[in-house]
């Protein structure tokens, strides 16, 4: 099967891998490990991913290469809006971008699943407030649109402090590592 992943540095494997070769190679050691995708597909060879992440984007530019990112695939995992709130644009309009997304490859007969935002260890109290905002929304479209939702938030979640990724989990404090993303891959994304 193959699925086209959409979104952001989280999708792009960020700050260890790029899908873009040009970016690949200004990575002093890339590693293609730091994708959940790569992960994905260790314990499930069947499938396929096509890699659509772009660091730094937020879901109104991640929406402008759906097309691109459809063409060919079966079925569409997409995730984005920490860049929204970066950006701190209002969470809705990034979950009426996500919607959108998802109305157009269901429209084209695609299987469609969400992912959620992940902690940000780097933001402030106002951040996590919009992270747990954007992630209520999303769930709910996942609920509306009766699609799976990947629960990449609390995966790497610390217990002791659900805004933050645990320490070990993180590259950066706003990435996975490669751990962080072995766990997003063998344990949160879960193909129906």
């Amino acid at each position: 099967m193959i699925i086209a992943t959409l979104g952001d540095s989280i999708t792009a494997g960020t700050p260890l891998w790029d899908p873009d070769p040009d970016v690949r190679a200004r990575i002093e050691r890339p590693d293609e490990r730091s994708q959940w995708q790569w992960w994905a597909m260790q314990t499930r060879p069947q499938l396929d991913f096509r890699n659509y992440g772009v660091n730094g984007e937020r879901t109104d530019q991640i929406a402008v290469r759906l097309d691109a990112a459809l063409h060919g695939a079966e079925a569409l995992v997409v995730g984005g809006g920490i860049n929204d709130v970066v950006q701190r644009r209002p969470v809705e309009d990034a979950a009426r971008n996500l919607a959108s997304m998802v109305e157009r490859a269901q429209t084209l007969g695609l299987r469609v699943a969400l992912l959620d935002l992940l902690p940000w260890n780097n933001g402030d109290g106002r951040a996590a407030a919009d992270i747990v905002r954007l992630n209520g929304l999303i769930r709910k479209l996942a609920e509306r649109f009766a699609i799976p939702l990947y629960p990449f938030h609390d995966t790497l979640a610390d217990p002791a402090q659900p805004e933050r990724m645990r320490a070990d989990w993180t590259d950066d404090g706003d990435h996975p590592s490669i751990e962080g993303h072995r766990l997003l891959g063998e344990r949160a994304f879960v193909m129906p």
